[in-house]
């Protein structure tokens, strides 16, 4: 055989396969195999060929379960000025000035004239009654709801409830035998398996964009209570709300958030996963609210540093740094120092699992902890309480003030005073050292001026005799509990 002969036999079998991997495609939606993407037999350099997922039939088939949505909100009232001008030009545009000096004395409105915006999103509708699910930041403090069926026709949505700690919200529009979605797992998600978004970027209603999954379970700052989905499907202002598919044709997530410096999309996208919206939907609609446990402790990353510091095989659990008195952990046992390794079992391989796992459960619910303290594991019952609705504000607490009579520790780098009685009231602590000056060791640590020392490993720290104890019995690693104005946390320090 010639190699010549050779290469068209083997471009043969290429095709064949290609045509057999559409096939599969073309057939994904009728029942057969589910595939993401179709692999073709790898080539002489060990290279293997992908093709790219079809989503026509997916959009064809889900396109209309995707509405969008218009919410007004009354906006304060407003007066034009003597330097106002009679249109819309940002004050850092280059030809504000140009146009500020053409027109020295534009037309002014003796009146206050009040004015409208409209929040403009996405949602899908959960039940053929009516039932929609979307963002609660896209309907949050709307007077008018209104929705936009891809059949053109427009309904007046009743707000059902919503939930800003989740980011969801219900509405409710008067109809029958709309089409819905279908719920998918996002559990069984992987990463790099394809997804595709539905939704209305600024207000191209039914724009369909896909890409991959990017990673799960992420933590975004001040959101505490949902694992978020990373793509990297295009999204954009409008799209908030909108249905996250996979291909199934199964709604796994719904598009809330995006990372971006610029306002528009820049590769990062976040969705919620949508057993929890489930979950959040469905307390909305039986009671009107969502409960959520609630432990009463705060918490914070365990590092490597801090880990040897606590005699911890690596970095993992959530370490305690407050407990709430009379709160539900303080009923249990659990204190300042114990590391939750376990919530019933599961296990609790960073600090952001912890409020997610608490916050999935119910109040009044019995779990068991599995903790680490002062060398050992442990367990611990607790009965969860309930978590406010808003979240109670805290005052700031001012540094206390230096003292007098000082005490340096040398090898420490740290220049210590003990608490007055006044200062130990405000701070609602028993007792404590008031860093007055750092340096060496302990400013590298990152120990700052006015921080006060409560705690020392897992050992209670009131005065400058319990804290040289503490300090003599213990190793090279140490972890020094601070309070730092309304904060308190774990400093780790080596003593060599």
């Amino acid at each position: 055989m010639t190699r010549r002969t050779l290469r068209i036999l083997l471009a043969a079998v290429a095709a064949t396969a290609v045509l057999s991997g559409c096939d599969k495609i073309q057939h994904f939606f009728k029942g057969e195999k589910p595939i993401s993407t179709v692999a073709v037999p790898a080539q002489e350099n060990g290279q293997i060929a992908m093709l790219l997922p079809d989503f026509t039939q997916l959009v064809d088939r889900e396109g209309p379960t995707v509405v969008n949505i218009q919410a007004v909100r009354d906006a304060t009232p407003t007066a034009s000025g003597p330097n106002t001008l009679p249109f819309p030009i940002p004050e850092d545009d280059p030809f504000y000035e140009f146009f500020k000096r053409f027109m020295p004395n534009p037309p002014q409105q003796q009146d206050p004239q009040d004015s409208e915006t409209v929040s403009f999103g996405s949602g899908f509708i959960l039940s053929d009654d009516g039932y929609i699910l979307t963002n609660s930041h896209v309907v949050n403090g709307g007077s008018q709801i209104k929705v936009m069926l891809t059949d053109k026709r427009e309904f007046k949505a009743k707000l059902i409830g919503l939930d800003k700690r989740a980011d969801i919200a219900v509405l409710k529009i008067q109809a029958t035998g709309l089409p819905t979605v279908k719920i998918g797992d996002p559990n069984a998600l992987k990463v790099g398996e394809w997804v595709a978004a539905i939704g209305a970027p600024f207000g191209f209603e039914n724009s369909v964009t896909a890409g991959i999954v990017s990673a799960k379970g992420r933590s975004l700052p001040d959101e505490n209570y949902v694992p978020f989905i990373q793509t990297d499907v295009a999204i954009n202002p409008g799209n908030s709300g909108g249905p996250l598919f996979n291909l199934r044709g199964q709604v796994v997530g719904i598009n809330s958030q995006i990372y971006s410096r610029s306002g528009g999309f820049m590769g990062i996208s976040f969705a919620i996963p949508i057993d929890i919206a489930i979950n959040v939907a469905e307390q909305i609609k039986a009671k009107g609210k969502v409960s959520r446990g609630q432990l009463g402790v705060n918490i914070q990353e365990v590092s490597q540093e801090l880990a040897q510091s606590f005699g911890l095989d690596r970095p993992r659990g959530a370490l305690v740094v407050r407990v709430e008195p009379s709160g539900p952990a303080a009923k249990g046992g659990l204190q300042v120092g114990d590391i939750v390794l376990t919530v019933n079992g599961k296990v609790v391989e960073s600090s952001k699992d912890l409020p997610m796992m608490i916050g999935a459960m119910q109040p009044n619910s019995r779990v068991k902890l599995g903790i680490w303290r002062k060398g050992s594991e442990k367990s611990v019952e607790v009965v969860l309480g309930e978590l406010l609705a808003e979240p109670a504000a805290q005052a700031s607490e001012p540094s206390p003030p230096p003292q007098p009579q000082s005490f340096q520790i040398g090898k420490l780098g740290l220049t210590l005073s003990e608490l007055t009685a006044s200062q130990r009231s405000e701070l609602g602590v028993k007792g404590g050292l008031l860093i007055q000056k750092v340096q060496g060791p302990a400013a590298r640590a990152g120990l700052q001026h006015g921080d006060v020392i409560i705690g020392l490993n897992q050992s209670e720290i009131t005065t400058i005799k319990s804290f040289e104890k503490a300090l003599a019995g213990a190793d090279n690693n140490i972890a020094l509990l601070v309070r730092r104005q309304d904060n308190t946390l774990f400093v780790p320090l080596r003593l060599d």
